[in-house]
């Protein structure tokens, strides 16, 4: 396939711009244990359904267009329950349509860094494709979303997965993506590729809720590319501890009129080392992005908070919002928004702002017959509790409920 196997080998051993660097070679790429086909998502235990649900995937699948389960490295559930959708393993898709050849590994480069040159360069040995490939079909509005899981469940993985997602034009797309581990998962690597693209007069919301183990390791490669008139909506929740994550995902709105809005809420806690952000390259007219996030840091977490957007043509707008709630004396978060002007007659503006509970509002509250901890989880939820736009009623009112989950975990 072209030559990007290639550049992933010349790139095995490069380190990413950012975040913490892991050994790959302490992971083994091959599933320990034999996972089997399910017939349903029922057919789990009672516990990984629980797991799923944390996340957002409903083993009933009610109000769903679709679903896929990967565990591991093995797709092991695929459903299809709308007309108006494709999906299935990125390898069958590549079986079925050779055209699909021209995205793979076209707006992520397999040289970017050593984890995705890893993904490709399993790809290339084992001839083999992990994740999954979701299209909705040209002109269709679909109202339900499809929901997709990555589920770590035996310990010291590492977990590749190539996602492409294709919005055809004219047609609406809604996504749930969840991750979790299963119990007693001492040590995992995560390294998933997604790459997206929104045809003209596409849109796509993507909602994302991570509910990893406190020792894996999560390293996740995004890029989006946007056609004319397209709109992409790209919500992040992390409620759970977690070892280290380092991800920025990057959006090109190459055409005109294209939107982007990244809305992230970030729950940093125990010693979860935590570097997030997003970046938006506005190189077509009168384009515009917003990356907006919250976070909150307990016990000894890290977390660095990015945004990042490059105007590169006249009458473009973009805006950085960082705000960060900060628990504990151990804790920590570092606000860094980027802005990059390199053209005339354009709009970028951020804002950056990182406190602690304001003791005013605590002794108001403690006032009205709160107890502390009632107050403090009071405001923590009003601060996380964002205005996420863009999801179907369902799934709006799911999200609140995860923020209301994370503010009980802190």
């Amino acid at each position: 396939m072209r030559n990007v196997y290639e550049d992933a080998e010349r790139a095995k051993d490069k380190k990413a711009a950012l975040g913490t660097d892991i050994t790959i070679e302490n992971f083994s790429s091959e599933d320990i244990n034999a996972i089997d086909l399910i017939d349903d998502l029922s057919d789990l235990s009672k516990k990984d359904q629980n797991t799923l649900l944390s996340v957002g995937v409903d083993s009933n699948e009610s109000d769903r267009a679709g679903s896929f389960l990967q565990m591991d490295q093995s797709n092991i559930f695929t459903s299809e329950l709308s007309d108006n959708i494709e999906l299935m393993n990125t390898g069958v898709a590549l079986e079925k349509y050779s055209w699909l050849e021209n995205y793979i590994w076209n707006a992520v480069k397999p040289d970017a860094d050593k984890y995705t040159a890893e993904a490709a360069i399993k790809e290339k040995e084992d001839g083999t494709f992990s994740g999954y490939f979701v299209r909705s079909k040209p002109g269709t509005k679909e109202f339900f979303p499809v929901q997709a899981c990555m589920f770590i469940a035996d310990t010291d993985i590492m977990q590749t997965a190539h996602n492409i997602i294709i919005a055809e034009e004219n047609s609406e797309l809604h996504l749930i993506t969840g991750c979790a581990t299963g119990d007693d998962i001492s040590s995992a690597l995560h390294v998933g590729v997604s790459e997206i693209y929104l045809k003209p007069g596409s849109k796509i919301t993507f909602t994302m809720v991570h509910n990893w183990a406190e020792q894996v390791e999560v390293r996740p490669r995004t890029a989006i590319k946007q056609a004319e008139n397209s709109t992409y909506i790209n919500n992040y929740i992390l409620t759970s501890p977690v070892n280290s994550i380092q991800s920025y995902p990057t959006t090109y709105c190459e055409g005109a009129n294209s939107k982007a809005l990244f809305q992230s809420i970030i729950s940093g806690q125990k010693t979860s080392n935590i570097d997030m952000g997003s970046r938006a390259v506005l190189s077509g007219y009168n384009c515009s992005a917003e990356a907006i996030s919250r976070a909150v840091a307990n016990d000894a977490a890290k977390i660095y908070a990015r945004g990042h957007i490059i105007g590169d043509e006249p009458e473009v707008k973009g805006h950085v919002e960082c705000n960060g709630l900060v628990l504990s004396e151990e804790s920590s978060i570092y606000a860094v928004p980027i802005l990059e002007a390199n053209s005339t007659g354009l709009e970028l503006s951020h804002e950056a702002a990182v406190g602690k509970i304001d003791e005013d509002e605590i002794h108001y509250l403690t006032s009205r017959g709160f107890t502390e901890d009632e107050a403090a989880s009071m405001i923590v939820r009003g601060f996380l509790n964002m205005d996420i736009t863009g999801l179907p009623p369902i799934l709006a009112d799911y999200t609140k409920n995860v923020i209301d989950m994370s503010v009980k975990g802190i």
